[in-house]
């Protein structure tokens, strides 16, 4: 029998590079930070600071900054055996700028491609994404192959997995499968259809999450990612699309306004954010997502998760970099019985 994970994600990894000077373009800074970065291992690193048993499929290149990656995973309590080099392609690197309270601008270095993109099928332990109590996915890795055709592999396996446990023990909670809808255009081809930031349309893309949504069991996206994967926009429309594609429950962040949830079984939770002095908003969509695996994994009620990922997001924000900024438990609660989050507030992260 494999070994039980609490979370597995998949897919993109890399090294930010974040300025230690806020305020400034990047043709002004002279002092930068170099941190784990990428979404799912971000994921998977939140998962592991709120005690949760956590691994990561993806690939770096084989060179030091690779080595930085895998030490970084070891050190967070993340296990590091399915991320294997390539040779062909360097670590990516991630630079940033940072104008809080809500101007983040990124700069991806991913060419000629980035070895996350290079998961191969074959190489996947199935039985170990089978066995997981939550797996987790990104709209990233539906856009290149080989990492398309092995993301899918592993949602068949996850839907298997899910089948075998309702014949087993009925209806309920099963494993979870959670699709972040992620939606990066720099990292897809051009498509006549797009249409620009204020108005995703991007075809190719669309047909893609359409065929990922049918395996999972949650969706999560701000508002542009569900308007790719679904046309809607409307936070309760997108919600409810995201249901009619096959998800069971659908996260829609709204950002100042908060996060909808919204369950095929008919529970809402319409939570508003928890107010925070942002210092750099990176990173607060990945301490979200850990903490809702967190929470779903305890078997919360959904409004709960909602609020305890909402403050875990709320930490990270008040903080520099992303990964060593995730915030134990004590950090959450005391986060929610303050209602509030302070910039410069003592913690793990800087």
């Amino acid at each position: 029998m494999p070994e039980m994970y609490d979370v597995i994600t998949m897919g993109r990894i890399g090294v930010d590079l974040y300025p230690l000077q806020t305020g400034l373009p990047l043709a002004q800074v002279d002092t930068f930070g170099k941190f784990l970065g990428g979404s799912p291992a971000n994921v998977a690193v939140a998962a592991a600071r709120l005690g949760r048993r956590t691994a990561v499929v993806t690939r770096t290149g084989r060179d030091a900054f690779g080595d930085y990656l895998h030490q970084q995973l070891r050190e967070f309590g993340v296990d590091d055996r399915w991320v294997t080099p390539v040779d062909a392609y360097p670590t990516p690197v991630t630079f940033c700028e940072i104008f809080p309270p809500d101007d983040f601008p990124l700069y991806f270095y991913r060419q000629p491609k980035a070895p996350d993109l290079e998961i191969h099928e074959a190489e996947l332990d199935l039985d170990a994404i089978r066995a997981a109590r939550v797996f987790w996915m990104t709209g990233t890795g539906l856009c290149a192959e080989p990492s398309r055709t092995a993301t899918l592999a592993a949602l068949r396996a996850r839907s298997e997995a899910q089948e075998r446990s309702r014949s087993e023990q009925g209806p309920g909670p099963g494993p979870l499968t959670v699709f972040d809808l992620d939606w990066r255009p720099m990292f897809w081809a051009d498509d006549p259809g797009r249409l620009g930031a204020d108005h995703p349309v991007h075809p190719t893309a669309s047909a893609r999450y359409r065929e990922a949504l049918a395996h999972a069991t949650v969706a999560v996206g701000n508002l542009d990612e569900c308007e790719i994967a679904t046309g809607e926009r409307e936070p309760y429309a997108a919600a409810r699309a995201l249901l009619a594609a096959g998800a069971e429950l659908a996260v829609v962040k709204q950002g100042p306004k908060g996060v909808l949830a919204v369950h095929r079984d008919g529970t809402v939770a319409d939570v508003p954010p928890l107010p925070v002095e942002v210092v750099n908003g990176l990173g607060a969509g990945d301490a979200f997502g850990g903490a809702l695996c967190h929470g779903l994994l305890a078997g919360w009620e959904t409004e709960r998760v909602m609020r305890y990922a909402n403050a875990a997001g709320a930490i990270v924000a008040s903080r520099l970099a992303c990964s060593p900024a995730m915030p134990f438990p004590y950090e959450v609660e005391e986060a929610l019985v303050r209602g509030a989050v302070t910039a410069g507030e003592p913690g793990a992260g800087p």
